[in-house]
């Protein structure tokens, strides 16, 4: 029997990524098969302002991150989940939630990319939603829930050259078959809102999207688990050219739409698809969406397992190597198991992802409190985020779903605020009394 990789193998892959790699890794757990079914949405409902606007979000996030991943790396040397560092900085209390919470939150991320893997599946072959998610699920659990962070490594290769080459390749062919000015042209009769410049919500959502952003990809399992993984003198840079990297996908993805409801409806927007005239195209563009899908989802599963293994299981007793790799394979195909129940009860609409943009917002500036704070974080402090998310929800209704995650963000900075004053003050004071003493 062949013998198995230590664990640390199946929760990092090769210890110390470079530039090159560190990128590619990276790229593969964040260009995601949803890219595609929200930038339509983005680009009709706020116009191609929106498309440019989601791009440079993107790039300045990934950017903005790498500076907070450089403090990452310092303030928690030894870390190698997210949980790790919560738990170096968290009382129990606040530990427990926040892990419990991540959970949640990564058991939902999985939800919607499979939920997306269906009904992109369902779209180009016409199988139910629940056959073609569970296609994905069990590919999934094979390379990420199995095969573990080595294997997606290797996997995340393949995938970028066919992201890019389907991005390259497929709009360019568009744009020489139909013509720049014929589809200009198309879209001023059919879709002239999406040329209009001067739309407001096109600037709040711009700005909501930066909050929302940024509390994903400070509270993303898998992308903790890469800034451990990369060299340290290299973390900046890898970051930086991420992003910009990264920007030219969703840019290129609104150019393609662009070709498809041009002189057509927006009920066609996939119709690009299938009048492509070249088997090799089409190939192409099932390849992308499938390698896209996977590797996303693959990352996240292998994330979770992890998290659940090593700062939930093993915080109650010590495991060996071999008990490690047979919880996360036993955790990885109940959390598939669980996936695939759920999305046979719930209805099949992307407008779910939506919720959570109000969690995300109150839950930027508690990681942002834990990630420079110096010293142990009251326990307040984690708490807080549900507590702001919770006055978002409540006020969706009267202000509007963008203008409630800006309630949720602001309810958290008041929260955060007020217990860092409180410290600085009680600091102040002990100061004051000891010299007097």
């Amino acid at each position: 029997m062949k013998k198995k990789h230590p664990y640390h193998i199946f929760m990092r892959g090769s210890i110390g990524l470079g530039i090159g790699f560190g990128i590619v890794s990276l790229l593969a757990r964040w260009a995601t098969g949803n890219s595609f079914l929200f930038s339509p949405e983005v680009l009709v409902k706020y116009g191609i302002l929106g498309g440019i606007g989601y791009s440079i979000v993107g790039a300045l996030v990934f950017i903005t991150l790498g500076f907070f991943a450089k403090i990452i790396r310092e303030r928690f040397p030894s870390g190698e989940t997210i949980g790790d560092a919560l738990k170096q900085k968290l009382h129990p209390a606040g530990y427990w939630f926040m892990v419990i919470l991540l959970i949640l939150l990564g058991t939902a991320s999985l939800l919607f990319q499979a939920l997306g893997a269906g009904i992109l599946t369902h779209t180009f072959l016409h199988v139910h939603v629940l056959v073609g998610t569970s296609v994905f699920l069990v590919a999934c659990l094979l390379l990420g829930g199995i095969g573990g962070m080595y294997r997606i490594h290797q996997f995340s290769i393949l995938t970028i050259i066919i992201i890019f080459s389907a991005i390259i390749i497929i709009p360019v062919y568009s744009y020489i078959q139909e013509g720049v000015h014929p589809v200009y042209k198309g879209i001023r009769l059919y879709h002239p809102y999406i040329l209009f410049f001067k739309n407001t919500d096109t600037i709040l959502y711009i700005c909501t999207l930066i909050l929302v952003a940024l509390g994903l990809t400070l509270t993303d399992r898998p992308t903790w688990q890469h800034i451990f993984n990369l060299k340290k003198e290299k973390i900046k840079i890898t970051f930086t050219m991420l992003g910009l990297i990264w920007a030219t996908i969703p840019l290129a993805l609104t150019s393609l739409i662009m070709v498809a409801i041009s002189g057509r409806g927006f009920d066609q927007i996939l119709s690009l698809v299938f009048d492509l005239q070249t088997t090799i195209l089409l190939i192409l563009f099932a390849l992308f969406c499938i390698f896209a899908i996977l590797t996303a989802m693959s990352n996240e599963l292998n994330a979770l397992t992890t998290l659940l293994v090593k700062n939930v299981i093993e915080t109650f007793s010590p495991l060996t190597d071999q008990e490690r790799w047979r919880y996360s394979s036993i955790s990885a195909i109940f959390i598939c198991i669980l996936l695939l129940i759920v999305i046979a009860i719930l209805p099949h609409s992307i407008a779910l992802f939506y919720l959570f943009g109000n969690m995300y917002a109150a839950l930027l500036l508690p990681m942002l409190y834990i990630i420079l704070s110096k010293r142990s974080v009251p326990t307040i402090i984690p708490f807080s985020s549900i507590i702001s998310a919770f006055a978002g929800y409540i006020t969706s209704s009267f202000v509007g779903t963008l203008q409630s995650i800006w309630v949720s963000f602001f309810v958290s900075a008041f929260i955060c605020l007020t217990v860092l004053l409180v410290r600085k003050i009680k600091q102040y004071s002990f100061k004051e009394s000891w010299r007097r003493d």
